[in-house]
């Protein structure tokens, strides 16, 4: 059982009143108060979403939906309840994932979104009290933005112990130079957790890396630009940022968790951010199956011949059904793994999702997008925005043929002993 502690009425929005007063919810009832807040208050404004893609745009709209939220008490579901969340486990969160993963911004209201949820779990587990209090506090509250700035334009993101941004030690403080790319969030965001080299002649590889909090406001963090992607450049939380760091100064003070250990601490966020990664696409390939089934239904070939009688559409359908159902099905098994064992014990299921279900959501988004023809390839739906912007999924957190032969090298081992 979850307490929650609020207020005994919220904010109503069309003659809808959300109350919270003092009570007792199980998992099944935070579920159905999620699902119907997000079918009432987000859903129902989809077309808004589809039609302007601005982020900044969106904002008042947003947070007023999110004091709704906060006031239900259901806000940081992702978090301990010691820290002001629900304390879900991670099977538990994942469901969560897959409701708010069916409308653009349902993480953001809720506060579990992207880079910050996994900032606020590594603050929380290696944090100093200072980054507590200076950083991870309000972006709990929800008042700022983060993002995680590891991802570099000259090195191959497969290998991340070949990086070229360094942080030399002078005196009491860090001086941070290097360039990184696909900063996700960075536009707008209060600070930056940065990978760095710290010691780039220690024996281990994997110690030669350390992470360093970053206020964007430092002077030698230089904000490039909002980088395109197929056509799209997006703006504050919905963007991914160039970033230059240009001697840039900060004090030792905020060197997250022990020096050398960043590959660690990335780890860390790693293994449930793909939890939540994966349960995000199928809330996407639910939608994109409801788009393709209604419009296999409704789009007439002929007078009274609908292109769902073509045999091809069906298997389509058929296949989709049985790809998403899959999905849940591993993805929520590796959830309980590491409920149960932790992440690196569920290494191999973690890789599993990882790569299927990316592939997937390609396959789902595909069909639908086939299925609405031209209507399909504009922004008069959500799909030519999902397509955008989850075309990627194979290639961030770990590309495919990464995660495909770490599975495949862990099988092999079973039959070479």
């Amino acid at each position: 059982m979850i307490i929650l502690f609020c207020r005994a009425e919220t904010n109503v929005t069309d003659d809808v009143n959300y109350q919270a007063v003092d009570t007792v919810y199980n998992y099944e009832e935070i579920k159905s108060k999620i699902q119907n807040f997000v079918d009432r208050e987000m859903v129902a404004h989809e077309d808004d979403f589809n039609i302007n893609h601005k982020f900044a745009d969106h904002l008042p709209f947003l947070e007023e939906k999110r004091n709704i939220v906060r006031e239900m008490g259901l806000f940081a579901p992702q978090i301990s309840k010691e820290n002001g969340g629900l304390g879900l486990s991670l099977h538990q969160l994942g469901q969560i994932y897959e409701i708010l993963g069916k409308t653009f911004y349902g993480l953001y209201v809720f506060n579990c979104q992207a880079p910050d949820a996994g900032n606020m779990e590594i603050l929380i587990e290696h944090g100093t009290e200072y980054q507590k209090e200076t950083f991870l506090k309000p972006l709990l509250e929800g008042k700022v933005r983060s993002c995680f700035s590891m991802t570099e334009p000259e090195f191959a993101g497969s290998n991340p112990v070949i990086m070229g941004t360094t942080a030399v030690k002078d005196g009491s403080n860090y001086i941070i130079n290097g360039h990184k790319w696909f900063t996700s969030s960075a536009d707008g965001a209060e600070f930056a957790i940065v990978m760095v080299i710290t010691d780039p002649d220690h024996e281990n590889p994997y110690m030669r890396a350390s992470q360093i909090i970053v206020p964007t406001k430092t002077k030698g963090f230089n904000f490039i630009r909002n980088i395109s992607v197929m056509g799209d450049e997006g703006d504050g939380w919905n963007a991914h940022a160039e970033i230059i760091y240009d001697n840039c100064i900060v004090p030792e003070e905020n060197v997250l968790g022990p020096v050398g250990a960043g590959f660690k601490i990335a780890q860390d966020r790693l293994g449930p951010g793909r939890i939540h990664h994966c349960m995000r696409w199928i809330g996407e390939c639910e939608k994109a199956f409801d788009m393709m089934c209604e419009r296999a239904a409704s789009r007439e070939l002929a007078p009274g011949k609908p292109l769902a009688m073509k045999q091809t559409i069906q298997n389509w359908i058929a296949e989709s059904r049985a790809e998403i159902n899959a999905s849940r099905l591993l993805v929520l098994d590796a959830a309980k793994k590491i409920d149960k064992d932790g992440a690196y014990a569920a290494k191999v299921e973690i890789s599993t999702i990882k790569f299927y279900v990316a592939q997937v959501l390609q396959n789902v988004l595909d069909r639908a997008v086939q299925v609405h023809g031209a209507l399909g390839m504009t922004d008069d739906t959500p799909l030519a925005s999902l397509y955008r912007h989850e075309r990627s999924a194979r290639i961030y957190d770990g590309a495919d043929e990464v995660h495909k032969s770490r599975v495949a090298k862990e099988i092999i081992k079973q039959y070479l002993k």
